[in-house]
């Protein structure tokens, strides 16, 4: 190993950390698929269907294994995929090529899948274009089955960087864990749902890495998910150098479980709440895991999302009292539907909007359709006897809109005890997104128990910025005096009423605003689990009387 042949390479880090190791070169099982004459499309259109049947069952074991290794948010993408091989469109494309062209299943599969994926490939919506390796990931799948090939494994004794042109999520759970010390491809994207599955593996990894895959398979690497730097063949300055720094993060990794059971207390004796946000019931463990006091956001869209029909009264409620039993008497915050905007969702029939995030959304949907929001709230209400659950309102923008959530609270409450049927008595609270919640929160405060200030909508409206365009990026600015203003206005208005305030957005866990929070007397932080010991240990080292 010299300075001559050390090559370096720059990729986009989804996930920090150091790796070193070999560098195992994964590649796809790519049997070159031939176009054959066949006399029978029936017999290989009930071949087609077999295949399509095992790749099914191939599936669900996948979710399965998914589901307990990274959480149902993470392993719905395998539900996506089975949904996919139902597809009416796909399976017609591949009947309509064996029986017009009298070709076999292979042929027609790989033409299919081609096919589509090209067409969603040229979208212009960025999750569409998304798709595109779904479909390539379906049709892989059905030809392994066809072909009676087996998925690329991994077949090593000692723990290696996985090196790829790009990984399908299937193929990123269906690795062992224990013998991928990271991974580094030449394509993907940060947002794909690889990259999602490799943030909450915990594996160092990059994507849209410049490296050429000849020549590099067996070579010592070292990737660096912090800088975003994978280096082949590094010399031994640069080895002492990533192991010095390899060690470092190992010890502040301990130097954070040490602070597991500690208060979230100032150095002067100021407490504060420290919270979860969490997409689902397979979250818990996670917030349990790192020590959370309690959940201030609980997203219960994902409810919504992850079901083709509405999700029924019992359906929610065994949820919401599985939270609330789980929490064992810490608070756990709900949020009432917040579908909208980017979250779609088909049985709701909403239409294409122009400005979908200043459109029909949130709380607005729930004031329009309230026999949906009735069946919401009577599940919470009633799955509140078993624990600590607070009820949170979004996208609230006046006291109008409040004082009709508390008519129809009320609706609930007496049909539940017209009909004989336990409920508690939660905390209610709003969230403040906009700037009009802002500009009247002292008015809001004299109606909830509690504010929590969903930064990344706030700041996307203060700042007349769409957070999902990417083209925006330099411009958007989250540490913008305007919006920390209006935090600081929030917190003193509610104060004024008896109303306490957390915050629920991204900036909650942003440690360089921990202290400003403090002294603007912010009493909640709520943040995604992993970051809960890292801002406790902030909190810990701040002196609010220095």
């Amino acid at each position: 190993m010299g300075a001559d042949s050390m090559k370096t390479y720059s990729g986009k880090s989804v996930y920090g950390g150091i790796a070193i190791g070999r560098i195992h070169v994964y590649k796809k099982n790519e049997s070159l698929v031939r176009r054959e004459k066949i006399d029978d499309p029936d017999a290989e259109l009930e071949r087609y269907e077999r295949a399509k049947a095992e790749a099914v069952a191939q599936l669900k074991s996948l979710y399965d294994k998914a589901l307990k290794e990274v959480g149902e948010v993470n392993a719905a993408i395998f539900e996506i995929h089975q949904m996919m091989l139902e597809d009416g469109d796909y399976n017609e494309s591949v009947e309509h090529i064996v029986r017009t062209q009298q070709v076999n299943a292979e042929y027609a599969v790989a033409s299919t899948g081609d096919n589509f994926a090209m067409m969603f490939a040229e979208m212009e919506d960025d999750y569409m274009r998304e798709r595109a390796a779904d479909v390539k990931d379906i049709s892989e799948r059905l030809l392994n089955v066809l072909c009676g090939s087996a998925s690329g494994a991994v077949q090593t004794e000692e723990p290696v960087i996985i090196a790829a042109d790009d990984l399908a999520p299937s193929e990123t759970v269906q690795l062992d864990k224990d013998k991928i010390l990271s991974f580094v491809t030449v394509h993907g994207s940060t947002n794909s749902h690889t990259a999602i599955l490799a943030r909450t593996m915990g594996i160092p990894a990059l994507i849209g890495t410049d490296v050429s895959l000849d020549g590099i398979d067996g070579k010592l690497g070292i990737v660096d998910g912090m800088e975003g730097r994978f280096y082949v063949e590094p010399d031994e300055e640069l080895l002492g150098q990533m192991r010095r720094k390899q060690q470092t993060e190992l010890a502040q990794r301990e130097l954070l479980s040490s602070l597991k059971g500690k208060e979230n207390v100032t150095l002067d004796g100021r407490k504060v709440m420290l919270y979860a946000n969490i997409g689902n019931v397979k979250d818990m463990s996670k917030v349990l895991h790192n020590d959370a006091g309690g959940i201030g956001l609980f997203r219960s869209e994902f409810l919504y999302l992850e079901s083709d029909h509405f999700p029924t009264e019992e359906e929610q409620f065994q949820v919401y009292k599985t939270v609330a039993e789980t929490m064992a008497g810490k608070r756990a915050i709900i949020r009432t539907l917040d579908i909208g905007a980017d979250k779609k969702c088909d049985y709701f029939g909403l239409e294409a909007e122009e400005n979908p995030a200043l459109g029909y959304r949130g709380i607005r949907i729930c004031l329009t359709q309230t026999d949906v929001f009735k069946t919401q709230l009577r599940a919470l209400f009633r799955a509140s006897v078993f624990g600590k659950l607070a009820i949170m309102y979004p996208m609230i923008i006046s006291v109008e809109e409040i004082r009709r959530i508390h008519e129809i609270v009320a609706e609930v409450k007496a049909e539940l005890t017209e009909s004989k049927t336990p409920f508690g008595d939660p905390e209610q609270g709003i969230m403040i997104e906009t700037p009009a919640a802002v500009m009247i929160s002292g008015e809001l405060a004299k109606e909830v128990d509690f504010f929590s200030i969903g930064t990344n909508d706030l700041t996307q409206y203060t700042l007349a910025i769409d957070r999902q365009n990417p083209r925006l990026d330099s411009f958007y600015d989250a540490h913008h005096p305007a919006v920390l203003r209006m935090i600081a206005m929030v917190v003193e208005n509610a104060h004024r009423e008896g109303t306490w305030v957390g915050i629920c957005g991204e900036l909650g866990a942003d440690t360089e605003l921990t202290e400003e929070f403090l002294r603007m007397g912010v009493d909640e932080l709520s943040v995604s689990p992993n970051y809960i010991l890292p801002v406790r240990r902030r909190i810990r080292e701040i002196n609010l009387e220095a």
